[in-house]
C-alpha cells in the first residue's frame, strides 16, 4: 500500500514535468515558426521595394518597357508577407499527440507502418 502511494506521487511529478515540457515546446514552436520569419522578411522587403518603386522616377519604368516593376514586385512581396503573418495568426502551430504520432512513423522507412508506433507512456 505504501508503494502505491509513492508511485502515485512519482507519477504526478512526472506528469507535471511532461506538462511543463509540452508547454515549453509549444511556446518555442510559436516563437520559431517559419511563417513568422518569412512573413516578416517579405513584408519588410516589400515595403522597401515598393518605396523604391514609388521614388525611382520614370527612368526605371523606361528600362522595364514601361512597367513599374518595383511597384508591382513590392506589392506582391508585401501581399505575400501579410498573408504569411495572417496564416500564422489564424492557424498557430500545435504541439501534441498528432505531431508525436507522425514522428513515430518516420523511422528508417522499413516495414509497412503497422506496428511502428510505440505505446504512449
Amino acid at each position: 500500500m505504501a508503494d502505491e502511494s509513492q508511485g502515485d506521487g512519482t507519477r504526478a511529478a512526472r506528469d507535471s514535468e511532461i506538462e511543463r515540457t509540452t508547454e515549453a515546446e509549444s511556446s518555442a514552436a510559436r516563437l520559431f515558426d517559419v511563417r513568422r520569419v518569412i512573413g516578416a522578411l517579405f513584408t519588410l522587403y516589400g515595403v522597401l521595394v515598393l518605396g523604391a518603386g514609388l521614388l525611382d522616377g520614370d527612368d526605371a519604368s523606361k528600362k522595364a518597357s514601361g512597367i513599374d516593376i518595383n511597384i508591382w514586385t513590392g506589392l506582391g512581396m508585401l501581399l505575400l508577407g501579410i498573408l504569411m503573418l495572417v496564416w500564422m495568426k489564424v492557424s498557430p502551430p500545435r504541439i501534441g499527440p498528432a505531431d508525436e504520432a507522425a514522428d513515430d512513423g518516420a523511422g528508417d522507412g522499413a516495414g509497412d507502418g503497422a506496428g511502428d508506433r510505440r505505446p504512449a507512456h
